[in-house]
């Protein structure tokens, strides 16, 4: 679900900002790739669901000695920011025209 949620936060984010580069007269690929670039820590933290919350979650279980909750909450971290890479990854190969 992470995963998708920042995806979505990226892909989102940057076609508003490429049709609002377009109504400004602005080139949107540039754009697009730079929001990208810009929104992929925020939508890693919006798909987790906050920034201190998790951390004290990992924090706690593992003064505590419980590892499960803990590695949950650092698989959700991992699929989030696959989610905002994947993202960030699919408007620059769109942006640029093809793989490099």
């Amino acid at each position: 679900m992470n995963f998708f949620v920042a995806f979505g936060i990226i892909m989102g984010g940057c076609l508003l900002a490429g049709i609002s580069s377009v109504i400004l007269l602005r080139p949107p690929s540039s754009t697009m790739i730079s929001i990208a670039d810009n929104i992929k820590v925020w939508a890693m933290v919006a798909a987790v669901g906050g920034t201190i919350d998790p951390f004290r979650v990992i924090e706690t279980n593992f003064a505590e000695g419980y590892i499960s909750p803990a590695i949950k909450q650092i698989i959700f971290f991992a699929g989030a920011f696959a989610g905002a890479q994947v993202g960030y990854e699919l408007i620059k190969m769109i942006c640029k025209g093809g793989v490099d």
